[in-house]
């Protein structure tokens, strides 16, 4: 009889140790602050930008700048590397219950021609899956600069990227 209760303690014990090792894992820059445009969407990965254009009429610095203090203002997001100076900038934005963390670099590139690429890449840290958070944080976050000149469609695979400009 003395089992069950041993067992259960067993199994909180690892449930605290692994949501303890969730929220207190270093967080390497060197293996997330990666070039977005070499991000491969997949389980738990999104891109922007990265397939089809999007371009902004503002420059690199001041479209950074403006994404920058986007993120910063998402819940429960961080900044692990990067600067607007750099032109790359990588975050951390975790679950709220769990704390999984979610990792999203954006970077910019100036076009020769004006205007300003953007390039995206959110992907997870633990698990398979993301439920599509990190979708929609992208689609957040490019929706809240306002339209693109090119490229601005949604990151829906229902909804396939075009190339016409609409």
């Amino acid at each position: 009889m003395r089992l069950l209760p041993t067992l259960g303690l067993a199994v909180l014990a690892l449930a605290v140790a692994g949501g303890a090792y969730v929220r207190l894992a270093p967080s390497d820059p060197a293996a997330w602050h990666v070039d977005p445009r070499t991000g491969q969407a997949g389980a738990g990965a999104a891109t922007a930008g990265v397939e089809t254009p999007l371009i902004y009429a503002a420059e690199p610095d001041a479209l950074l700048e403006r994404l920058d203090g986007i993120a910063m203002g998402t819940a429960r997001t961080q900044l692990l590397a990067g600067s607007v100076a750099e032109g790359r900038i990588t975050y951390i934005t975790r679950s709220a219950l769990a704390g999984f963390p979610d990792f999203t670099t954006v970077a910019v590139e100036a076009l020769p021609d004006g205007g300003t690429r953007l390039y995206m890449f959110a992907r997870l840290r633990f698990g398979q899956s993301d439920l599509g958070v990190n979708a929609a944080r992208l689609e957040a976050w490019r929706a809240a600069l306002g339209p693109a000149v090119a490229g601005a469609t949604g990151l829906d695979p229902a909804d396939p990227p075009r190339n016409d400009g609409a």
